[in-house]
């Protein structure tokens, strides 16, 4: 059974929709221009990519609570736009939500225990109920009515990519009509401290694959593709925009927070996620990159790639110089890019690439440039080694 997408939705410090993102992709206008003091004034000042709206202004706009979750808030406006495109009724389909997240209600759980350790009469049950990821993931599909199937993963920074793997298979093992995948994560002052006790920060703008990165920059967002069995875009006539044509994950198996050197993990994912689809290496036009800028996961992907694709190398870039690394989500805003990326028929730019990595000579695109793109691969890497790709083909 073929699986496609009918619909996405995405919301990232570059934009509120998935035209706006594109939009500023293609204008090189990136959203990393907040100070990680706005989070936690006790560490560094860090650029981060912040989405510039209040909880309540995002609640406003998403017709929710308040009170959500900064992580719910940011997933429910992109599933919001995910789940409006096709039209269908979810409740007429065995329909499920499907959804990658690190963080949480952490940032409510922050503010509760800001409050409560100054005042122990302060704050409120309401701050730490939502506080788990599973709850967050139940928040929005009750929003967009797709109950039947509601799951949450947790595999780091490659949990939204594994999100749109899952809810594929679900759907072509018939037990899912329709899903909605992706995922959403917030900045919280837990993940500014943990990255930066790792020393994975730049203390500038970020730039991925170049010699002379130095970390990565924090980000937020959501990104959710709406996936659809075949049979039911026959019935609805549905607006098609690319196919799920393969995906893999694969364990790295080398260190608890950084990858082998030669990309072992990387190579297998996009190795497999290939070879399900049916292609060879050479059909792949555009990678749109895990590429976190850290001096690590870019040597290794960029090896993976020169082993993988020995006779051409296609285009790539990461998007992260726009959006920073928006941790569990990034697979899901990514897969959007991804996607438009196929619909467009162009590269993303790389933004602040310069120098090539000394025995990679990766050259990331700098500029939009017009392809004949028929295979997008998405590459998403998370700590513990679990590395995943996902394949879109042109329809």
């Amino acid at each position: 059974m073929r699986v496609f997408v009918a619909g996405m939705g995405v919301f990232t410090a570059i934009g509120e929709s998935c035209a706006g993102n594109m939009a500023a992709l293609l204008d090189k206008k990136h959203g990393i221009r907040a100070s990680s003091c706005e989070i936690d004034n006790l560490m560094g000042d860090f650029p981060i990519a912040k989405i510039p709206y209040t909880n309540s202004e995002i609640a406003q706009k998403a017709g929710v609570p308040p009170s959500w979750p900064r992580t719910a808030l940011l997933g429910v406006i992109a599933a919001q736009e995910a789940s409006a495109a096709s039209g269908l009724d979810f409740t007429k389909y065995r329909s499920g939500f499907i959804s990658g997240t690190t963080v949480g209600g952490m940032d409510s759980t922050e503010n509760f225990f800001y409050s409560y350790s100054k005042n122990k009469n302060s704050g409120h049950i309401s701050q730490i109920v939502n506080h788990e990821c599973g709850r967050i993931s139940h928040l929005i599909a009750g929003n967009i009515h797709a109950n039947d199937f509601v799951t949450t993963l947790n595999t780091a920074c490659s949990s939204a990519a594994n999100a749109i793997a899952f809810a594929t298979r679900m759907i072509k093992s018939g037990r899912l009509e329709i899903a909605v995948a992706g995922g959403t994560d917030a900045i919280t002052a837990f993940t500014l401290n943990g990255f930066n006790t790792l020393l994975l920060l730049d203390d500038e703008l970020c730039r991925p694959f170049d010699a002379r990165r130095k970390g990565l920059n924090l980000g937020e967002g959501a990104g959710y593709l709406l996936l659809v069995s075949e049979e039911i875009t026959r019935q609805n006539n549905c607006l098609i925009l690319a196919e799920v044509s393969g995906y893999a994950n694969a364990s790295d198996s080398f260190h608890q927070t950084a990858l082998s050197d030669q990309g072992n993990g990387p190579y297998l994912a996009m190795e497999r996620a290939i070879k399900m689809a049916g292609i060879t290496a050479n059909d792949i036009g555009y990678i749109n990159l895990h590429g976190t800028a850290t001096p690590n996961n870019d040597l290794s992907e960029g090896n993976a790639i020169l082993r993988l694709f020995t006779e051409k190398i296609p285009a790539v870039s990461s998007t992260k110089s726009y959006t920073g690394h928006t941790l569990g989500a990034s697979g899901g805003v990514e897969a959007v890019y991804s996607v438009s990326a196929l619909l467009n028929q162009t590269t993303l730019p790389n933004l602040r690439f310069e120098i090539p990595m000394p025995g990679t000579e990766l050259f990331p695109e700098t500029d939009a440039r017009n392809l004949d793109l028929k295979h997008v691969l998405s590459n998403s890497f998370g700590f513990g080694g679990n590395c995943c790709s996902l394949l879109f083909s042109k329809v």
